[in-house]
């Protein structure tokens, strides 16, 4: 036995099969599944690695591509309805847009058409009034007029304002002319033609002592001074028809701060 052991030992180093650069041959099965599943651990490694490398932002996006094509094809009623609306206002809007530019079917009440939205303009009732509040002799008379001044600046800014934070255009490419940049009536919505308009009637008609055919005369001029901006191609209708809504609201602001008859008076020794 001792012997025999020397001699087996002898046998495994001369078989070549036993040497190092062999063993891979001797169990194939084995070592191609594990080099297999190493490789398959490294691909793994190098995607966790890239995604942990990756951008959050791009990340964000890649998980809410399904949402948003979900949305795109599943549109809320709210929205369905609120654009079908904004629809029928423009197509509304552009075909009583009949004085737009000479061509159109109105072309030649476009100037009749300008100078009764000039009538609604702020810068003409701001000079009228500082012109009636200069020749009034009377306290009650000048505490309306600084009212009404005070009434014709609020108007402007506030428009202006709305203006700037929704920058509407209008339904077809007009610009703006230079009374409309004085008072900074650049945008379509709401239309400040139609919120003063609205603004002013209702101011001298809670204030002035009229008579009926006067009262309807105002309120028609009113109506008339906003559609001729939809005439014009100025404005849309929604325009028109929200700048009658702040013009009755800026008048109940008006009559919220109302200013007395002292008050007036020390403006006016100040001014």
């Amino acid at each position: 036995m001792p012997a025999s052991q020397p001699r087996s030992r002898a046998r495994d180093r001369s078989n070549v099969l036993n040497r190092a650069e062999f063993l891979s041959l001797n169990q194939p099965l084995k070592g191609n599944q594990e080099s297999r599943s190493s490789s398959r651990k490294q691909s793994a490694q190098a995607g966790a690695a890239g995604a942990q490398n990756s951008n959050p932002k791009e990340r964000r996006q890649s998980q809410q591509l399904p949402e948003e094509d979900c949305m795109q094809l599943n549109p809320s009623f709210k929205g369905i309805a609120f654009n079908s609306l904004l629809a029928i206002d423009i197509c509304m809007s552009k075909r009583l847009g009949v004085c737009a530019n000479r061509a159109s079917s109105w072309g030649g009440a476009r100037s009749m058409i300008n100078l009764l939205g000039i009538t609604g303009h702020g810068i003409p009732w701001i000079a009228g009034t500082l012109i009636c509040l200069v020749k009034s002799s009377t306290l009650a008379g000048q505490e309306v007029l600084m009212n009404l001044l005070l009434a014709l600046l609020l108007d402007i800014m506030i428009v202006a304002g709305l203006q700037k934070l929704a920058k509407r255009k209008g339904p077809y490419d007009i610009s703006p002319g230079l009374l409309d940049y004085l008072t900074m009536d650049t945008y379509a919505f709401p239309a400040g033609h139609a919120s003063r308009a609205a603004m002013v009637s209702k101011f001298f008609l809670n204030h002035l002592v009229l008579a009926i055919p006067l009262r309807i005369l105002l309120v028609l001029w009113a109506l008339c001074v906003g559609f001729s901006r939809v005439m014009i191609g100025r404005h849309h209708i929604t325009d028109v028809l929200s700048g009658f809504v702040f013009g009755y609201l800026q008048f109940r602001l008006v009559e919220l701060i109302w200013m007395s008859s002292n008050t007036c008076q020390m403006l006016i020794s100040i001014w």
